[in-house]
């Protein structure tokens, strides 16, 4: 008999035709994996472009540049926006990319429902910036924040892929400079582990319709030079001590290639005493919350809505 954690739930619902529908779309356009040959910074041009042609923010979500910490980046209002409560979002893209009208469009949708603003860190990427570039500017952006007196008891943490890798390293810089801690942290698909030690990164490689291991492994080798550095715990957060870090709330496919790390870093953060829980979502994509089209995507940002509400004590989040 297979028994689950408590803090573990793995989400019972059959996938939509969309989700099936977008898998499909996935596998037939990403192409092949990167080699050590492909031009990173073309191929970010050209996913920029491709989040401009195909990702729209709705017209009533304002978007403000700003520079907090010292770090560019743009401030997300919403109608429903409380200014006190500030959901920092750090977004994913492999430590490479970026898709600023897609994440932007996520963090209004969040921003919706928990009636906040959001501050999207435009931190510094590979391959002209390698680590530790982008946790410096993930944690200056943290700390601008405070320094303009942002309430860390109204200060929501959340990051997507490798922005959930970088959300559970800027806790730990936090903790360890003696600073407060934001209220809770969301973990979208995060990557935690940089020697590629999960499980699911060999079960789901080729299955996975978004991601491959191939690629990993070329952008690894651009964002950290060393082998050496691979367990640093800034690197992988996964081998950072857990314990005292705020409630965290953890979501990934229960079929790509991220799967284990989630699962990994919600258990050694149960371990650590930490109020933690864990959601796999059937066949979903890697960061399908972003396809706002998914029926999958709305009912998973309710449920982060719940838990953010129960950590906060914002009572009239909606969810």
């Amino acid at each position: 008999m297979n028994v689950r954690p408590g803090y573990r739930r793995d989400i019972k619902l059959r996938p939509s035709w969309r989700s099936q529908a977008l898998n499909a779309v996935l596998r037939l356009t990403l192409g092949k994996p990167l080699t050590h040959e492909s031009d990173i910074v073309a191929l970010r041009r050209q996913y920029e472009r491709l989040d401009a042609r195909q990702f729209r923010v709705r017209p009533d979500v304002e978007r403000t540049p700003v520079e907090c910490g010292g770090v560019p980046g743009e401030w997300i209002v919403v109608p429903e926006t409380r200014v006190a409560r500030v959901l920092l979002y750090l977004h994913g893209g492999s430590f490479a990319f970026r898709f600023p009208n897609a994440h932007a469009a996520l963090a209004a949708r969040l921003c919706r429902q928990l009636r906040a603003r959001a501050l999207l860190p435009d931190y510094r990427l590979v391959p002209e910036f390698p680590f530790p570039a982008a946790p410096d500017d993930c944690h200056a952006a943290y700390r601008g924040l405070l320094e303009q007196g942002v309430d860390p008891a109204n200060i929501v943490l959340a990051g997507d892929s490798a922005g959930g890798n970088l959300a559970l390293v800027t806790l730990q810089r936090a903790r360890a400079a003696g600073e407060p801690l934001p209220a809770c942290a969301v973990l979208l698909s995060p990557a935690v582990d940089c020697t590629m030690g999960s499980p699911s990164m060999a079960t789901y490689d080729g299955q996975d319709p978004m991601i491959r291991l191939a690629s990993l492994l070329v952008l690894r080798r651009h964002y950290v030079p060393s082998p050496h550095l691979y367990t640093h715990p800034e690197v992988s957060p996964l081998f950072a001590e857990f314990r005292g870090f705020p409630p965290l709330f953890f979501q990934a496919g229960s079929t790509e290639l991220l799967r284990d790390e989630a699962i990994r870093a919600a258990e050694k953060a149960h371990q650590a005493g930490v109020d933690v829980e864990l959601e796999l979502w059937p066949e979903a994509a890697h960061v399908f919350q972003i396809a706002g089209f998914l029926p999958e995507a709305a009912l998973a940002i309710n449920h982060i809505a719940r838990f953010v509400r129960m950590r906060t004590g914002w009572l009239d989040v909606v969810a």
